[in-house]
């Protein structure tokens, strides 16, 4: 009877920490692989992309707006197989995702966060259900950090302090968009997207295509 007992409690712990084991995704392209952390404490932007991943949602789909030393951007899915020159940046999967704004994750550079409509059409920073970008961004100054602070309206970290002024991002976006994972591995493979020539609206003339998956 205890041998028994004991085996049923083992089995409930690596349940649980089965369920609690961290998540991570596979960003796939041309230039390499970026393995993304996705974070616990942003739950329904986590469960979503995981979501999107398994049902193969954003395979095919491209990185359609491309602004070096900021960010990267996809998601949509009408930009699968788009004609070259067309406007992307609207699609999405018909609904939003609630915004989840934590003062601990921030735009440092290899950031993911959810894509948005502006504050008049979207006050309460709804993030897109499929859109997303990545950061590059570039490092900033102490006195720029500072300055930033008074248009925000909050003091940065000290650990936001040594990212933006060593590896760089892009502070002025912090609380503002819904950070909800991060790059830990393949940081490289965000250079060299950035660095590819882009059309006037900052869609790389070259189709840079994607798949996601989840790692098991």
């Amino acid at each position: 009877m205890k041998k028994t007992v004991l085996i049923l409690l083992v089995l409930i712990v690596f349940f649980n920490l089965t369920s609690m084991a961290q998540k991570y995704v596979i960003i796939s392209t041309e230039f390499g692989d970026m393995k993304v952390k996705l974070y616990d404490e942003t739950p329904l932007h986590q469960e979503n992309f995981i979501k999107l991943a398994k049902d193969g949602f954003y395979n095919g789909t491209i990185f359609h707006r491309v602004i070096r030393e900021f960010m990267v951007q996809g998601g949509d899915p009408e930009s699968k197989n788009a004609q070259a020159g067309a406007p992307l940046g609207s699609g999405g999967p018909g609904y939003t995702i609630p915004a989840e704004l934590k003062a601990e994750f921030f735009h440092k550079k290899g950031a993911l966060a959810a894509a948005r409509l502006g504050d008049q059409m979207n006050p309460g920073k709804a993030s897109s259900g499929s859109q997303f970008y990545i950061v590059q961004g570039k490092t900033y100054t102490n006195e720029q950090l500072t300055m930033f602070e008074g248009r925000l309206g909050f003091k940065f970290s000290a650990e936001q302090r040594t990212a933006y002024t060593t590896v760089g991002g892009t502070p002025f976006l912090d609380r503002q968009y819904t950070v909800f994972g991060e790059i830990v591995e393949g940081l490289d493979v965000i250079d060299k997207i950035a660095g590819v020539p882009c059309d006037g609206r900052d869609r790389p003339n070259k189709d840079i295509k994607m798949t996601v998956k989840l790692v098991e």
